[in-house]
């Protein structure tokens, strides 16, 4: 692995560590939300560990049940972890404000992308520049919710 990848890496990771701080010393009072954006933690189950994975998101398009997240990894040339996590295992559990629910994820189509990003990139700018920084197509994820036993 590259050194700037590892640098990447250590960043996102310092980066939930930072926001789970911040959550917890607040009592959950702060970083739910960051500017007009929700943010949730996204449970995922390793593709290769099969342990449970947690890290937090912003989800820039929420409503009618549904949060959309970017797998941005800031610009990075490389798909977010989370990402290839949920891709091999679609089942996954978003907790909001505390409340924890399944949901199954699914990359959005082409034509989907193209009508939530206007929205995305108006919510957060820097989408739209990590998609400048990158040749890869950021992929655009949205959680439906599902039955506990809907598999």
């Amino acid at each position: 692995m590259k050194m700037r990848d590892r640098v990447t890496d250590l960043g996102m990771r310092t980066m939930n560590g930072v926001h789970r701080m911040v959550l917890g010393l607040s009592g959950g009072r702060l970083g739910w939300t960051i500017r007009t954006m929700q943010t949730v933690e996204l449970h995922t189950t390793g593709r290769t560990t099969g342990k449970r994975r947690s890290t937090m998101l912003t989800a820039p398009v929420h409503e009618d049940g549904r949060y959309v997240l970017v797998a941005s990894k800031g610009g990075d040339d490389r798909h977010p972890f989370w990402y290839l996590n949920l891709v091999a295992q679609p089942d996954v559990e978003l907790t909001i404000r505390g409340v924890t629910r399944p949901f199954r994820a699914r990359a959005a189509s082409s034509v989907e992308k193209a009508a939530l990003w206007p929205r995305i990139v108006a919510a957060y700018p820097g989408y739209g520049t990590y998609q400048g920084k990158t040749e890869r197509a950021i992929p655009v994820v949205i959680c439906e919710p599902r039955l506990t036993n809907d598999r």
